[in-house]
């Protein structure tokens, strides 16, 4: 199953909609960094959402396969990567069943390594070696992508990206650019969502 450009910019328009529709807010908030900002973005409504999932997922493999990067696996950050890493993992299963490419794995990346067990910080199928694309649901001063990048590192991955759901266009893009020296991707800006916000 190719996605053609024609579909690829169908459903990335209809990304951009949901996104705004159901994730995006005007008002007067404090964001996760600490900064004050009059627009919020909340991607877990749109990112469970099960129209949200097939989207993600196929344009979020589409964005992928056109950027050249190597990818074994996907994953970020808990909570906020983990629908997103999901979404184009099983869209990857879907398209290498019908001889579209390889099968990309998921894991997610914990906050904290957990107290029992094996007391692994990064969940999932996971493989020291992997090219590894760090997954982000909204980029504000990139700290958490930044976070991810330095577990997947640490335990054996090699970075070879980190693609976003959304920018917020306010440097997390060229802070983890400069930082962990990977490029960045976004599937939708706050440029894109700014006009189609409600209320």
């Amino acid at each position: 199953m190719t996605t053609s450009d024609t579909s690829l910019a169908r459903y990335s328009e209809r990304l951009v909609a949901l996104l705004a529709e159901r994730s995006a807010k005007r008002g007067d908030f404090v964001l996760a960094s600490g900064r004050r900002s009059s627009l919020y973005v909340d991607c877990r409504l749109t990112a469970m959402h099960p129209e949200g999932q097939l989207l993600i997922g196929r344009v979020g493999l589409a964005t992928l396969r056109h950027s050249g990067w190597p990818v074994d696996s996907v994953g970020g950050l808990t909570l906020g990567a983990d629908p997103i890493a999901y979404a184009i993992a099983h869209a990857s299963a879907l398209a290498a069943e019908g001889g579209d490419g390889e099968m990309v794995r998921a894991f997610t990346v914990r906050k904290e390594a957990k107290q029992h067990g094996t007391g692994k910080l990064i969940e999932g199928p996971f493989q020291s070696g992997d090219h590894v694309v760090v997954v982000e649901d909204v980029i504000t001063t990139g700290g958490s992508a930044l976070k991810a990048v330095e577990a997947v590192r640490a335990a054996g991955g090699a970075v070879v990206g980190v693609l976003a759901l959304v920018d917020r266009q306010e440097g997390g893009r060229e802070a983890i650019e400069a930082t962990a020296g990977v490029p960045v991707i976004s599937l939708v800006t706050a440029e894109q969502l700014a006009p189609l916000i409600r209320g």
